[in-house]
């Protein structure tokens, strides 16, 4: 593959199969980490940055500002660098800090919001900074909002569930992550016209509110809200998953030791739900599961025991990589 700009390079045509999950059925999981964002918010990136282009806003004269646990503002910085625009990515402590070095190295403005909101997280609060930038830079400022951008689950509908349909063909469940829930609305969307009879499974993680869950301290990005995203529509999921971070990184250390493969934690999180809910799945189906990142952003939380330790001293005894 050969590619004018970084983010062409899109990779959408990568699984591996996870079937010890469901015994007696196939499961799929769907890498989105390898393009050079590392994330499924690569595609979204590319939509809203495109959106801007074509609102007719003044580019590069105006600054983009968005709101990000982390991949999000990676995949933006990238776009927004090769095309000489602009960025202020919005985030918060809980962000990896990998994430945010690469954001600062890809030429954006960072701002780390550490008050939490009423919920107990920093959306609102991130997104309380990013209104109150926007009054002060009229006209010169505009933010992507990926939580009521119809453009970031339209890439997911385009691309991402496409992708899945016409590598797998038949699919019988989709378990997808929920954070924005831009890939969940996208994802649903194409399902329900394509394959009606695919069962959306919408995993989230205890302590957010995104479906109506009540509000606790989380501590992994990536899944979960503390504020509804308004693209949300519950309607389009057949069933919601919730799944405890301690569960989460379980996951994805057994996976790093049983497979060799490292995982971000919302791919922990939704594949504790697969494993969660196999004895309800009939012997033969076919399950794809979403994985959004990859794990190399989490060596500093996820597989660092003594990160762990000081939150879910329960999982450390998980299998990792033998010593």
């Amino acid at each position: 593959m050969i590619a004018e700009e970084v983010y062409d390079l899109v990779l959408d045509d990568l699984f591996i199969r996870a079937d010890h999950l469901v015994p007696g059925s196939n499961v799929f999981l769907k890498l989105e980490g390898l393009n050079p964002a590392g994330s499924v918010k690569l595609k979204t990136a590319i939509a809203l940055v495109a959106q801007a282009e074509e609102s007719g806003l003044r580019l590069p004269g105006t600054r983009l500002i968005e709101s990000t646990s982390g991949n999000l503002g990676v995949a933006l910085a990238m776009v927004c660098s090769a095309k000489g625009y602009r960025l202020t990515c919005v985030t918060d402590p809980n962000a990896n800090p990998q994430s945010v070095r690469m954001m600062k190295a890809l030429g954006a403005e960072v701002v780390v919001i550490d008050v939490r909101d009423a919920n107990g997280g920093y959306l609102q609060s991130r997104i309380d900074y990013i209104h109150d930038r926007l009054a002060g830079e009229p006209g010169r400022t505009h933010w992507l909002n990926q939580y009521a951008n119809p453009a970031g689950p339209k890439a997911h509908r385009e691309r991402t569930a496409r992708a899945v349909l016409d590598a797998i063909g038949h699919v019988d469940y989709v378990f997808i992550g929920a954070g924005t829930t831009g890939t969940l609305m996208g994802c649903a969307e194409f399902f329900r016209q394509h394959s009606p009879a695919t069962r959306i499974v919408a995993v989230d993680s205890v302590g957010s509110v995104s479906f109506g869950g009540a509000p606790a301290r989380r501590h992994i990005p990536g899944l979960g809200t503390s504020r509804r995203p308004e693209i949300l529509d519950e309607s389009k999921v057949d069933e919601v998953v919730i799944i405890p971070e301690a569960d989460a990184v379980k996951m994805c250390r057994i996976f790093a030791g049983e497979r060799g493969l490292l995982l971000g934690g919302s791919t922990g999180t939704v594949l504790a739900a697969v494993e969660e809910k196999a004895k309800d799945i009939p012997f033969g189906s076919v399950v794809v599961a979403i994985s959004a990142d990859l794990g190399e952003r989490y060596l500093e939380t996820i597989y660092d025991d003594a990160w762990v330790n000081g939150r879910w001293p329960e999982v450390i005894d998980t299998p990792q990589i033998p010593a």
